[in-house]
């Protein structure tokens, strides 16, 4: 599975378990209205740590925080490298 897809099926996961709606998933959809809770963003990336073996949000400090789903994304892409 890829990594975009392995994210997009987390927050689907996520969203499911945790009885939230979720906003129609785009690379364009900012986090913050996407659905998800910090609680519920937490738990998709301590599973995308186990699942993808890496946390680009501690391995590179001056790494930006992710606005949107496609920048979430592209920091698991770029720290997969």
């Amino acid at each position: 599975m890829s990594v975009r897809a392995e994210v997009i099926n987390q927050f689907k996961q996520v969203a499911e378990e945790h009885n939230k709606n979720l906003a129609p998933l785009d690379d364009d959809l900012k986090l913050l209205e996407s659905g998800l809770d910090s609680l519920c963003l937490a738990v998709v990336v301590a599973r995308l740590e186990d699942l993808l073996d890496v946390d680009p949000f501690t391995t590179n400090e001056d790494a930006p925080f992710p606005v949107t789903l496609g920048d979430f994304i592209q920091s698991y892409e770029n720290a997969a490298k």
